[in-house]
């Protein structure tokens, strides 16, 4: 059984909002994989898909972000996974807006989703692989706003446009994760960031 995590907040009021990109991408891939659900299940929304021969959970917890891992170490516990069986979608403030990079393991960055299922699931299985969705960081943009405050605005018109065709290639480097495609799934996302013009 493969998982596949998207951290958000429930609720409308935060929909569209930079944190939220993890459930936008599992409802892309709901949509794409034609996933059965959802069933509540560990406070999360849970949706069931078949990708190649592989069976997949795919997971939204109702939690709030900081307690993402409640949702999700039960069910890793259940399956008897390890780490290279669950993929984590999150916002990455370190990274461009509507970019995509690909991880194996490594520490939360500072992210309360990922500390959660560290804490979760154990600090020795965070192996799992991350679909890092890039939102950029408030001094990017010479802001003067908290990280916490910028994760949680909405995403401007313009981006929204942009995230949809981000969305479908987020879909498809998973695909190719749980297919076994590591390295060319990374060969292709992580290649170097061509800063916009302004």
């Amino acid at each position: 059984m493969k998982l596949v995590v998207g951290l958000g907040n429930p609720g409308p009021k935060y929909e569209t909002t930079r944190h939220n990109v993890g459930f936008l991408a599992i409802d892309r891939l709901v949509e794409r994989w034609r996933a059965t659900g959802p069933v509540d299940r560990n406070q999360a929304e849970v949706y069931q898909a078949k990708v190649g021969s592989e069976q997949v959970l795919l997971i939204k917890p109702m939690t709030f972000m900081n307690l993402s891992g409640k949702s999700l170490g039960p069910l890793f516990t259940f399956y008897k996974c390890k780490p290279e069986d669950v993929i984590v979608i999150h916002d990455e403030l370190d990274l461009l807006p509507i970019t995509l990079r690909l991880k194996a393991g490594g520490g939360s960055g500072g992210h309360n989703g990922l500390k959660s299922i560290a804490e979760h699931i154990g600090t020795d299985n965070i192996g799992y692989y991350r679909v890092r969705l890039g939102v950029g960081h408030p001094r990017m943009f010479n802001m003067r706003m908290s990280p916490a405050d910028y994760v949680l605005g909405q995403f401007t018109n313009d981006e929204l446009k942009r995230l949809d065709p981000l969305l479908d290639q987020a879909a498809q480097a998973i695909e190719w994760v749980i297919d076994g495609n590591i390295r060319k799934a990374m060969n292709e996302f992580n290649r170097a960031e061509k800063p916009e013009s302004v």
